[in-house]
């Protein structure tokens, strides 16, 4: 077994190597670029090398100082991770030039299933069901739209050695290839260093089920069940679960079998998952092959009871699989959920700045629950605009799905982070979701039941009734302690009984508080309804946590002038509690408008400025594409939303800018 080994990555999957190889007694080795000299790998690592500036291409995918920092540290295997150089072929052709082990395929198998073109004619070859696609060299975007419209639209244009929803576009008509071939291609090149392209046909209301496989170097290669990948948005996964709702156990087998017989054939011999497009009627077609450890390996975990990291790295020791296929058992069900740095109320466009707060919810089981968070962030620590926006991946198991759902929702509620925009709201109403419990999946989800982008779920019911309670509650507690500081004894009871006026948006609830250390009831005298609070919370704590008459719930509670802003499943709301005198005077106050924005054209979030398609002067009509600008690898078309003539252009090609930064001003 190798004594020391090197990680050829960032983030949150440097951190899940190191985790692994910690627990095997080896030693570990970071690498960073600038931008990344505080990280938490670099602080988990045993020992660390710069690399260079922030730029991916100047830092994390220049093999050669990789090979450099194996060298110099004695590393005598690399772990690459995913993205950056996971699927390169040239890297383990590199290191083995080096003599360091690749902890990963063999390069011939990368050649093969890695490059997407290449994979396709393997997967025909092994009489793997295949999507129809064009897999030959495509010229320019003219050709693209050739090919589109031979195969009939809608189609999906993918990068050849593309993954993560970077380089990838679906196109529904001949405009959309136009206009989406050349951002794809771009992506392409500047994520992976290879802009090639294919052009398949786009299955309707599709699913995204992936099977994962483990192989070592003596011809062994075992599934280890499926994954459903179908909740995306922009083509990359935000929500993952294993086993999937959609398959029984002929669909698994037969998926399960047509993977083994691909990776056989090639030869392979490590971690690896092979992606398919399925239908509603449980029919599925080979989509690509990932040549690497996945994002959302960890749900597989869970399920199977096995350590994908351990496995490649013994494998990559030469080492045979522990286990045969009869031995793989499923165990429960695991949801998935990424934690992204982007606004969800902005179309979902990254955020990037500093964790002023990150307090995720306690790893571990309690009562055949458990919780795994995999991060490679912490307080106080930045989101860069450089790499990708993901924060951490928060994982529940339990016995069953819906028990699964429900500990994912609470673990949610309980994840705290300010200081950034993130989509932590969206994945708590989405974890309510009627159509999501359900299991009825597709690929379009996102875009079918959000057509009009995500607004917070509204506070109604039995859910309104516990915000107000909780914030009646909170307000109960810090009149308590006030009382307590100025009038009695440190320590000594407060029980006093409050009539209060909570106003939920516009709903208002008059209501009484009683009770104290811990115990609470709070009364709705219009209603005669009443709720029984049990918390240990405490002012300034940023979770409330307790008893909800007979549920356990999670609130996050972030102060405001006469209230709270609560957090949760998908609510999130401003609640103020007033008195009764207080609330008579407010309901006498004006609103505030809005600023009219309407004459600019304001940037979305912070990024680099790649074009601007419009002069001073120039008639525009909605719709219109304005300016390009790119964040975290992604590249984003600004488009006019009515129709108009451009007054003045503040921004040009290079620029940075802040979000809300002004690109354009309409006469």
């Amino acid at each position: 077994m190798f004594k020391k080994i090197l990680i050829a990555n960032r983030g949150e999957i440097a951190c899940r190597v190191i985790k692994t190889a910690r627990k095997m007694g080896i030693k570990t080795v970071a690498v960073y670029s600038d931008a990344d000299r505080d990280a938490l790998h670099v602080e988990m690592a045993d020992e660390a090398v710069h690399l260079g500036p922030p730029p991916a291409a100047q830092s994390y995918l220049l093999i050669d100082k990789i090979v450099e920092a194996c060298k110099q540290t004695g590393a005598e295997a690399v772990h690459p991770g995913y993205g950056f150089l996971s699927e390169r072929e040239a890297f383990p052709i590199a290191l083995q030039e080096a003599g360091i082990v690749f902890i990963g395929p063999n390069p011939k198998a990368i050649g093969a299933m890695g490059d997407k073109i290449e994979s396709k004619k393997a997967a025909a070859a092994a009489k793997v069901s295949t999507v129809p696609g064009y897999m030959g060299e495509i010229a320019d975007a003219k050709h693209a739209v050739k090919i589109a419209e031979d195969i009939g639209y809608p189609v999906m244009m993918k990068a050849s050695a593309g993954g993560g929803g970077k380089g990838m576009r679906i196109a529904f008509n001949r405009k959309e290839v136009e206009e989406g071939y050349p951002l794809a291609k771009s992506e392409a090149k500047a994520s992976f260093g290879d802009d090639r392209m294919f052009i398949e046909k786009f299955i309707v209301n599709p699913r995204h089920i992936e099977i994962q496989l483990i192989g070592d170097k003596h011809g062994n290669v075992v599934y280890l069940a499926e994954r459903e990948c179908s909740i995306q948005r922009r083509n990359q996964k935000v929500i993952e679960e294993a086993p999937s709702p959609l398959l029984d156990e002929k669909t698994r087998k037969a998926m399960g079998e047509q993977a083994v017989a691909l990776a056989k054939a090639v030869g392979y011999d490590s971690a690896g998952t092979v992606e398919f497009v399925a239908g509603q009627d449980r029919s599925f077609y080979f989509l690509e092959m990932n040549t690497r450890l996945q994002v959302e390996h960890p749900v597989t975990e869970l399920i199977t009871g096995v350590d994908l990291v351990e496995l490649m790295i013994r494998s990559a020791a030469g080492e045979k699989l522990p286990f045969k296929q009869s031995d793989v058992k499923l165990n429960g069900w695991a949801v998935e959920s990424r934690v992204y740095a982007e606004d969800p109320y902005r179309n979902f466009l990254p955020s990037i700045g500093r964790l002023v707060k990150y307090r995720p919810p306690d790893e571990g089981t309690v009562n055949g629950v458990t919780i795994r968070n995999d991060t490679g962030v912490f307080e106080g620590g930045e989101i860069s605009m450089f790499y990708d926006p993901m924060i951490a991946k928060l994982v529940t198991h339990a016995p069953t799905r819906e028990a699964a759902i429900d500990a994912q929702a609470e673990a949610l509620d309980s994840f705290c982070i300010d200081g950034i925009q993130h989509n932590i709201p969206f994945l708590t109403a989405l974890m309510q979701h009627p159509r999501w419990r359900k299991g009825a999946l597709s690929t379009g989800f996102i875009a079918e039941e959000f057509p009009d982008g995500f607004k917070p779920r509204a506070a109604e019911g039995d859910e309104l009734h516990v915000v107000a309670a909780v914030a009646a509650v909170i307000d109960h507690e810090n009149n308590a302690r006030r009382r307590e500081i100025t009038h009695q004894m440190p320590g000594q009871p407060v029980s006093f009984a409050r009539r209060r006026i909570v106003k939920v948006k516009d709903t208002i609830l008059p209501v009484e508080v009683e009770g104290n250390g811990g115990a609470y009831r709070v009364a709705f005298p219009d209603s005669g309804g009443m709720l029984d609070l049990k918390s240990a919370w405490r002012p300034g704590e940023p979770v409330w946590t307790g008893q909800v008459g007979d549920s356990h719930v999670a609130v996050q509670v972030r102060p405001i002038l006469n209230g709270v802003n609560l957090a949760y499943r998908g609510i999130q709301v401003p609640v103020y509690v007033y008195t009764e005198r207080e609330a008579a005077l407010v309901a006498l106050m004006p609103e505030k408008a809005a600023a009219d924005t309407s004459k600019f054209l304001l940037c979305p979030m912070p990024g680099l400025v790649k074009a601007i398609h419009v002069g001073e002067g120039q008639e525009v009509q909605a719709g219109d594409p304005l300016a390009v600008v790119e964040a975290m690898k992604m590249e984003n078309i600004l488009r006019a939303e009515r129709n108009g003539s451009v007054k003045k252009v503040n921004a040009k090609p290079g620029d940075s800018l802040a979000v809300d930064a002004v690109i354009l001003e309409f006469a």
